[in-house]
């Protein structure tokens, strides 16, 4: 466990995962972040409706080992947030790429997926 990197998405640096989906792109952490965090007590994450610019702010996931902020990996506007971790943010831990997504944004420039690794470059990376 903690190593799985599924073909198909992107992935940043900072080991969060998109899947594109038409103009929208679904956006959660990867099996590694889970793994290194550890058990996810907490998650707060943004509301529906919020502009982000790539780099902000756009979540906190809290571990019995650390506090977590997770910034935006491309712009765009909040269309969706998985309420299912606000009661049950162990979900990440256990599924991080299906059950445990975090929030889904509407994006603003497709163009910037371009700059995001794929699936082997991000294996190189961990």
């Amino acid at each position: 466990m903690g190593d799985e990197v599924r073909p198909g998405l992107k992935y940043t640096d900072t080991h969060e995962w998109l899947k594109l989906q038409g103009d929208t792109v679904k956006v959660g952490i990867t099996d590694h972040a889970q793994s290194e965090l550890t058990d996810i007590v907490f998650v707060e994450l943004p509301e529906v409706g919020k502009e982000v610019e790539k780099g902000d702010e756009l979540c906190v996931v809290e571990s019995v080992k650390s506090v977590s902020e997770l910034y935006a990996p491309v712009s765009g506007k909040i269309a969706n947030v998985n309420r299912l971790l606000e009661e049950s943010p162990e979900t990440i831990n256990g599924s991080p790429y299906d059950e445990g997504w975090l929030v889904e944004i509407e994006l603003t420039d497709k163009a910037e997926i371009d700059d995001l690794l794929d699936a082997d470059s991000y294996k190189k990376l961990i």
